[in-house]
């Protein structure tokens, strides 16, 4: 855990509860301010009286302070959703931090170091959607992601980058996330999304990774693929060209003079084959000029659907002919199994952490293809 989240967590409370250094001083008896301010940067710890005097007078316990698997203070997150409650976002962000939180303290001990250094790419919010397009291009083939980028971008993003990628089951109309700590990137995708979905979020998701400096994303955008602020249309141009690289695109064409009828077959055959949806096929047409806006605005919505196949049942947001990807990932769960066998964490609290039962712990690290608990 980094040394002494207290300060941080102290400056949480502080705003959450909408209080000013000077308020809090007041609460503390301190004389001014200042005093706050160093408890709040680290640079003076808070007395053990002093810390129960905040729980007294705060509706939180001693573990808000002390418990290694919470992230209050630390973790920015940017969000995509469809119109989420804020009260409901936040109470999701908070399940999402105890899992990033739990692998950021146990990695390390296990001897997963985060990455020593981050890429970034060299765009800021003036630049122009081409060279976003650009970037994107440029990442696939540097990358050597092959003719399907989309089946090597999680891979990608935990090996090459050392990003953390997760898929979870998230609230209704949330699609994706992106949170950033001083020492991990993490990627949350809502795995019930289907394939084409979860890929666009992902490739989303890295853009504003690989830009958060130069343009910090908001802390909660709509989730749509073409509107949104100059951020958000940076994000799905990359997105868009590192899934569906020009040559391959063109190597599928001549996407002009088809009627709509044959359009419609093309698109649907070769979003199955990239592995993402018609309708970002369409735009990424439009956009390479392959297809005239006009065009792509005319085409039925209907017929681009989960790829031209037929509306099915859905459950849980994903349809019951795509079986969605694992909880979390691979790496994850490996982190997660070597903690609870070198006694790091327990089985039980390990099944609370993941909210599912000490059996369903054996269940996902089967699922990644890992041994289950021996206490199983």
């Amino acid at each position: 855990m980094p040394m002494s989240p207290i300060g941080k967590r102290i400056k949480a409370l502080r705003e959450q509860h909408q209080l000013t250094q000077e308020d809090l001083a007041r609460v503390f008896g301190f004389k001014d301010r200042q005093t706050v301010s160093t408890i709040e940067n680290g640079t003076r710890r808070l007395t053990a009286d002093e810390l129960l005097l905040v729980v007294e007078r705060f509706p939180v316990s001693l573990d808000y302070f002390t418990d290694p698997f919470l992230l209050v203070g630390e973790g920015k997150f940017s969000w995509r959703h469809s119109g989420l409650p804020e009260e409901a976002l936040r109470e999701y962000e908070q399940r999402a931090g105890r899992w990033i939180a739990a692998y950021r303290h146990l990695a390390p001990q296990i001897g997963v170091a985060s990455p020593l250094l981050r890429r970034s790419l060299p765009l800021r919010l003036s630049s122009s959607y081409e060279a976003a397009m650009e970037a994107g291009e440029r990442f696939a083939a540097e990358f050597e992601m092959g003719p399907t980028p989309a089946r090597g971008l999680a891979r990608v993003m935990e090996e090459e980058l050392g990003i953390l990628v997760l898929m979870v089951d998230v609230e209704p109309g949330i699609s994706g996330a992106a949170c950033r700590l001083p020492e991990l990137d993490v990627a949350l995708i809502a795995r019930g999304e289907v394939a084409g979905r979860r890929h666009f979020d992902l490739a989303h998701e890295l853009f504003h990774l690989l830009t958060w400096r130069a343009m910090p994303p908001a802390h909660s955008e709509r989730a749509t693929t073409t509107g949104g602020s100059r951020a958000e249309h940076l994000a799905n141009n990359f997105a868009g060209a590192l899934l569906m690289p020009a040559d391959i695109i063109r190597r599928h064409g001549p996407w002009s003079g088809l009627d709509e009828s044959a359009l419609v077959v093309r698109l649907n055959r070769v979003a199955d084959e990239l592995l993402v949806t018609s309708s970002a096929l369409r735009w990424r047409l439009v956009a390479l000029k392959e297809l005239s806006k006009g065009a792509g605005e005319s085409l039925p919505e209907t017929a681009l659907r989960n790829n031209g196949r037929p509306s099915v049942e859905m459950r849980d947001g994903a349809s019951h002919a795509e079986k969605p990807p694992p909880r979390f990932s691979r790496r994850f769960a490996e982190v997660m199994a070597r903690a609870v066998d070198k006694g790091l964490i327990s089985l039980r609290r390990t099944a609370s952490l993941l909210e599912c039962p000490v059996e369903g712990v054996g269940d996902l690290f089967a699922e990644h293809g890992l041994k289950r608990p021996v206490e199983l």
